[in-house]
């Protein structure tokens, strides 16, 4: 099991054998020392970091700072087949009732418009762990106990260890190719995206790897994002490894359920004024029978630009089927994505996005040409 189970009854529950993790709080202003078997402190007002050894009853700390955290002593050592010692990690959301400051978490897949995150780590030698960060959801809105669904994010591996169950394919995500794992480990279901490679820092597109774990019908736009976790997971040794930054952002309205109603009709659009440009970066994410797209404009020209329709032609074998941040519209090949009521003002250099799910039949293949307002766009 990889996490702990937590009661107020903590004693009762340990001579019966079972895993108990108690949330200390706190708040860390300077460098803090955690050596508590699930001690935890705040940093900027925002985040959470955690001890939580919980596969061990050998001393681990950490070294708390305003930017992530350092495993100062790492005694710990288990059988590489088996669980690791720890997960010591910094995170967003609620993890068994331990919240962090001023969260929106948990919150519906089906209303989620972005989900970011930044981490930086600090590797070391002649020790056996992974560098993993976790995507936390739940078919109900939970903030104790273990949710059924784990994305894990294998950043780095180190030693003869692997993700759990067996692989299942490849993902091109963030413009990375991943090895994809799939299995349980008795408690919860885990997906698992695997680096080919170790990636020492990396700016995430989490609803990437959530779009894709829905698409494999893991979950539903239903379920909740409980809480996403960086850190590490030692088996034996560890002293030095460090998440030196840390930021995430999970932001609401968007992402939502497929529908058949008709989409409302927005304000008319004004063109581009004489001598105005466009832009569109059109970034894809395809598997088997699926893919995402997320679509950035950009006004080029030196001209506002109030309400905009972007038109352009999908290759044969796409078809959208939910969309967010603008009301998105299929007939044939043909698609046309206007603005909702707050993006449809483009100042000169301003950029709106939005984004797609839909099924595919056959090769994927990118739109080539886009017309925003009837002006032809560049690619960026």
């Amino acid at each position: 099991m990889k996490r702990p189970l937590r009661a107020l009854a903590a004693a009762a529950l340990l001579a019966a054998g079972s895993i108990v993790a108690v949330a200390l709080g706190g708040t860390a202003s300077a460098d803090t020392q955690i050596c508590e078997q699930y001690g935890s402190t705040t940093i900027q007002d925002r985040y959470v970091v955690q001890n939580n050894r919980w596969g061990t009853t050998a001393q681990q700390c950490i070294n708390v700072t305003g930017s992530g955290f350092e495993i100062t002593t790492q005694n710990g050592s288990n059988p590489t087949n088996g669980a690791p010692t720890a997960y010591p990690s910094i995170f967003l959301g609620c993890h068994y009732t331990n919240c962090s400051p001023g969260t929106n978490l948990p919150i519906q897949v089906s209303q989620i418009s972005s989900a970011t995150s930044s981490i930086a780590y600090r590797y070391v030698s002649n020790a056996v762990y992974n560098a993993s960060y976790d995507i936390w959801l739940d078919p109900s809105p939970k903030r104790d106990g273990v949710n059924q669904m784990e994305i894990m994010i294998w950043l780095n591996r180190q030693g003869p260890i692997q993700p759990i169950g067996s692989p299942v394919g490849t993902a091109t995500i963030d413009g990375r190719s991943w090895e994809v794992w799939r299995g349980s480990n008795g408690s919860n279901n885990v997906i698992s995206y695997l680096a080919p490679s170790a990636i020492s820092s990396a700016n995430l597109n989490l609803l990437a790897f959530i779009n894709d774990t829905r698409n494999r019908g893991a979950i539903t736009n239903s379920w909740y994002l409980t809480s996403i976790q960086a850190g590490f997971e030692p088996w034996q040794g560890g002293a030095g490894l460090a998440v030196t930054s840390f930021s995430a952002a999970v932001n609401g309205g968007g992402n939502p359920l497929p529908t058949t109603a008709p989409p409302t009709t927005p304000p008319p659009s004004t063109p581009p004024p004489g001598g105005a440009g466009c832009a569109v970066k059109y970034t894809p994410n395809s598997w088997s029978n699926g893919f995402t797209a997320d679509v950035q404009i950009t006004n080029t020209g030196s001209s506002p630009i109030n309400g905009w329709t972007l038109a352009y032609n999908l290759p044969a074998g796409q078809q959208i089927t939910s969309s967010w941040n603008a009301t998105v519209s299929q007939s044939g090949s043909a698609v046309t994505a206007r603005n909702i009521s707050w993006n449809g003002s483009l100042a000169p250099g301003g950029t709106a996005s939005f984004g797609y799910q839909g099924t595919l039949s056959g090769a994927y293949a990118s739109p080539t040409s886009f017309t925003l307002n009837g002006t032809a766009c560049s690619r960026s």
